[in-house]
């Protein structure tokens, strides 16, 4: 997943490694903007949904620090409506508190990242790196970055690496599908009631944890296209591409249901699409029964 850049390789890579390393430096301060934030904001972000005051928060704490990176070039964020832009080479897009209406009831939540080489809105295949972090009973990140992906601990914002090549098991185990069976096509609920049959339902409303369970335990996790949204729900930029580099990084696939999600540029910034993401056959059974 090379690109050419107008930047040295070294100078990329230094980058991307700023980046990350400045996400999980944050994560104890987004830690204790969930606690510390707790109400609604009475506002809304630019796809409609209401926003917390520790989405505010979380999007703040990031948006100040990354764009403090030398090399980052702009910062684009689900929780505003326009891309922040300064000096050098890299963009960076976020999801800043993905889950974040499983605050009320302190289920899981986490942060979706990705890092481009043009600035967003963008194709899937302009990314050097994604990751996303759980803010669950320890922190954890996952990062794809150079074709792999490696799990860490976060103590007090230091990584500690655990697994150093992550891969979808090959056995899938475990299904999440968002959207609510009566909004579901038919196409997607003939497939989903196979799926139904085959493994075990884990779906917990924060896409961080229901990826992260397909990592562990192989599966499929979708938010389909329904029939009063036939866009799906999920944004291209903040959730579809870091997420699709993560799984395909892992040796699973993604789809919108009938291609790669990397392989979509968005016309806008806060684009929807249908998404799926997961082992190969189980993706390959979805696109056939879409067709």
């Amino acid at each position: 997943m090379s690109k050419s850049l107008d930047i040295s390789t070294t100078e990329a890579e230094q980058t991307v490694t700023e980046v990350i390393d400045t996400i999980a430096a944050t994560t104890p301060d987004v830690r204790r903007a969930v606690a510390d934030y707790r109400g609604q904001s009475n506002s809304v972000n630019p796809t409609g949904d209401d926003q917390l005051a520790a989405d505010l928060r979380a999007d703040e704490l990031f948006e100040q620090r990354v764009l403090d990176i030398d090399g980052v070039a702009s910062y684009a964020s689900e929780e505003r409506a326009e891309v922040k832009t300064t000096d050098g080479r890299l963009h960076v897009a976020m999801d800043p508190l993905d889950g974040s209406s499983n605050l009320e009831p302190n289920s899981g939540m986490g942060t979706i990242f990705g890092v481009y080489t043009g600035q967003p809105p963008t194709v899937g295949t302009n990314l050097l790196a994604a990751g996303f972090v759980i803010y669950g009973p320890i922190t954890s990140m996952v990062v794809a970055r150079d074709g792999t992906v490696r799990e860490y601990i976060l103590e007090d914002g230091d990584k500690r690496i655990v697994d150093d090549e992550v891969s979808v098991p090959e056995d899938p185990t475990v299904f999440g599908f968002g959207g609510g069976v009566d909004s579901w096509t038919d196409e997607f609920e003939s497939y989903a009631e196979d799926v139904r049959h085959e493994l075990k339902l884990r779906y917990g409303g924060a896409m961080v944890a229901d990826i992260n369970q397909v990592l562990t335990y192989g599966g499929i996790f979708s938010y389909p296209a329904l029939e009063s949204r036939p866009e799906g729900k999920l944004r291209v930029q903040f959730e579809g591409h870091p997420m699709a580099y993560i799984l395909e990084s892992a040796g699973g696939r993604s789809s919108d249901g009938e291609q790669s999600l990397l392989e979509i540029e968005p016309d806008e910034l806060h684009e929807r699409t249908p998404l799926y993401l997961g082992n190969d056959d189980l993706i390959d059974r979805l696109e056939a029964n879409m067709d």
